[in-house]
């Protein structure tokens, strides 16, 4: 079977409830409710997600207002507005994003590196 690019919620389209897969999703429209992704998810511009997520990547350009677990990265453009923590190994956010939560990077420091007390 020929693959037909990512999944993609419309403009016009709203889900609630839980959404689950393993294509990469792009949202366009608006999503309520938790997300559970095997692939890469994207939040266009005009996106508002409104869930928790867990996906192997993350590309937040629109809005997204949840807790973020992904296995891979996580990328907040600079347009972009996030509300809620994340969890990833690769957290890039550009300069002008607007996020607000805590973020887990998942990094085991070693045991000779302690942190510096002042």
């Amino acid at each position: 079977m020929a693959d037909n690019g990512p999944c993609v919620i419309g403009q016009q389209i709203t889900i609630r409830g839980n959404l689950t897969g393993n294509e990469d999703l792009v949202v366009e429209g608006r999503i309520e409710g938790t997300l559970t992704l095997g692939n890469h998810l994207t939040i266009e511009q005009t996106g508002v997600v409104q869930a928790d997520v867990e996906t192997e990547d993350l590309t937040v350009m629109g809005e997204l207002n949840g807790d973020i677990v992904a296995h891979s990265s996580v990328t907040i453009n600079a347009d972009a507005k996030l509300v809620g923590n994340i969890r990833a190994p690769r957290v890039i956010i550009e300069d002008g994003a607007r996020f607000k939560g805590n973020i887990d990077m998942d990094v085991d420091l070693p045991d000779s590196v302690t942190p510096k007390t002042r």
